[in-house]
């Protein structure tokens, strides 16, 4: 058993322990949830992580990463609600399974070995899990290869929480224990499936199925000068396309975890749609009646993931609240400001109303979903 010192040159028996790992020896290391017995992707060291365990040897493992990131090695494509999964919740306690569509499958079997590739993709879905821990980054950042890595238990114990749990349930049996202390959650990580359909919980973990949703939830924000002309159009068009990609109706929207809003930053609150821009809107099928101008403020760019301007001055002045967000905000039309039909007559609106639904149809049509 090793205690290092990641702060200094116990860096190095890590390193160690990645190299024993790349030549087909189990090592088991600390994670945020509990001890995990990491194993290279190859079939003799698999037939030997399968007898430590007192499993099966055609069972599935879950991939584990160093950083969040390499997951699209492993998956090319994964839709936006996942995408806002991975980001909030990794590193962290949850275990991601992706169903890869045959293209994507096809795409994998030529980059990797084949026997690596029958070990990650069987059925066309691998499990993959970027644990929140010191050590486990370095261990499998400093690996050569793919590793996997299942609970440090013997089949139908439970898990190890600290490295003297290891040595109780494999004495002799591992050649390396790193002793990273106790870990923090002392529970298994939630299982996601993320796949077409969306985002589903498959086992409790840490995370329950209550946050798995909201930090799955993605929000689209739009923003003008008075939220009543062109943001509620805006909204209003984003709403009925992406709930036509996504095959829902529009009031489904929030379920499947998608949230629509609109605000100006002139600070107006509670004023209905311009008439002209209810008008260019039911042309189309649409109903903003019910919309009432909201202001712009920290706490909703906070809380959205994308935001769509109306113009570069409305850019700046959403990134002068909060510059943090500069990477999620861009004008809703690359390139043009979609000028303020206040005042203009109806024909003004509808051309206002045709630049935007023909931007948002296109932003819509750039989402994986």
């Amino acid at each position: 058993m090793i205690k290092p010192d990641v702060s200094g040159s116990g860096k190095d028996q890590i390193r160690e322990a990645a190299a024993l790992l790349d030549a087909g020896g189990l090592v088991a290391f600390p994670t945020e949830t509990v001890y995990g017995i990491a194993c290279s992707v190859g079939a003799k060291s698999l037939i030997k992580l399968a007898a430590v365990k007192n499993r099966e040897a055609k069972k599935r493992y879950s991939l584990h990463i160093a950083d969040k990131n390499d997951v699209y090695k492993y998956v090319p494509h994964i839709g936006l609600r996942g995408r806002r999964l991975l980001e909030k919740a990794w590193p962290g306690p949850l275990t991601a399974v992706f169903e890869l569509p045959e293209q994507d499958i096809d795409r994998q079997r030529s980059i990797f070995a084949d026997e690596v590739f029958k070990c990650l993709y069987a059925d066309n879905t691998i499990g993959i899990r970027c644990p929140d821990h010191v050590v486990a980054s370095i261990l499998l950042s400093e690996s050569s290869g793919p590793v996997v890595a299942p609970s440090a238990n013997k089949s139908g114990q439970r898990p190890a929480v600290d490295a003297a749990g290891v040595l109780e349930r494999f004495s002799g049996e591992i050649e390396v224990v790193i002793d990273g202390g106790t870990c923090k959650y002392q529970k298994n990580s939630t299982v996601v499936k993320i796949d077409k359909k969306g985002v589903r919980v498959l086992r409790e973990g840490v995370y329950p199925e209550e946050k798995v949703r909201e930090l799955a939830k993605v929000s689209f924000l739009f923003v003008c000068t008075g939220n009543s002309c062109r943001s509620p159009m805006a909204e209003g068009m984003f709403r009925k396309y992406l709930a036509e990609k996504v095959g829902c109706q529009v009031d489904g929207l929030e379920e499947l975890g998608y949230k629509v809003l609109s605000a100006g930053t002139m600070g107006i609150v509670g004023f209905p749609p311009s008439s002209e821009a209810i008008k260019a809107c039911e042309a189309r099928g649409i109903d903003i009646k019910g919309h009432r101008s909201r202001a712009l403020h920290e706490g909703l760019i906070a809380n959205s993931d994308i935001i769509f301007t109306m113009s570069p001055k409305h850019l700046e002045q959403v990134v002068a609240l909060d510059s943090s967000v500069a990477k999620k905000c861009m004008p809703l039309v690359e390139g043009k400001e979609v000028s303020d039909p206040i005042g203009q007559p109806q024909e003004f609106y509808d051309q206002c109303a045709n630049l935007i639904e023909e931007a948002v149809k296109k932003r819509i049509s750039e989402f994986v979903i």
